[in-house]
Parts: C-alpha cells; sequence; structure tokens
C-alpha cells in the first residue's frame, strides 16, 4: 500500500475516509470495475457530490510500475 499527499509529493503512512453511503457505493463500484479488469483499468476516481474533492485509487504491481509518472513510480519502488 502507497498514500500519496498529491499537495506535497510526499508518502504519507495513514488516511481516514469519511464516505457518505453514494461516495462508498461509487469507490466499491470502482474497485469492482478496476479488478475485473485491471489491464484497462489501473486507476479510478472517486469525487464527493459537489466535485471539490476526489481520491483516485490505483492498482499497482511493484514488477511494472511504468503506466505511472517518475513521482508514481518512486512512490510505488521505494515508498519515498
Amino acid at each position: 500500500m502507497r498514500i500519496l499527499n498529491e499537495a506535497d509529493d510526499k508518502p504519507m503512512d495513514g488516511v481516514t475516509l469519511f464516505l457518505t453511503m453514494s461516495e462508498a457505493s461509487e469507490l466499491r463500484d470502482t474497485l469492482d470495475g478496476m479488478l475485473a479488469d485491471p489491464i484497462g483499468h489501473d486507476h479510478g476516481h472517486i469525487s464527493s457530490e459537489d466535485y471539490r474533492k476526489e481520491v483516485t485509487v490505483c492498482i499497482y504491481s511493484p514488477d511494472s510500475p511504468n503506466q505511472f509518472n517518475e513521482s508514481s513510480k518512486r512512490l510505488i519502488l521505494e515508498d519515498k
């Protein structure tokens, strides 16, 4: 597991998500879709109901992080 603070481009060790029922359903549906077709869907976006906040979830393999940008590759490989 890797958690990125996008504002600072730094790793984090923990995060707490407070989701409404519809946001939790969207997260579940997004993850279900990603797991059903991991080749075509390596990430997904879950937005708040007012679209002011967003969570991005990614599926990665430490053996092949090449589909991500350099900062994400560093996070995946080094947790930095």
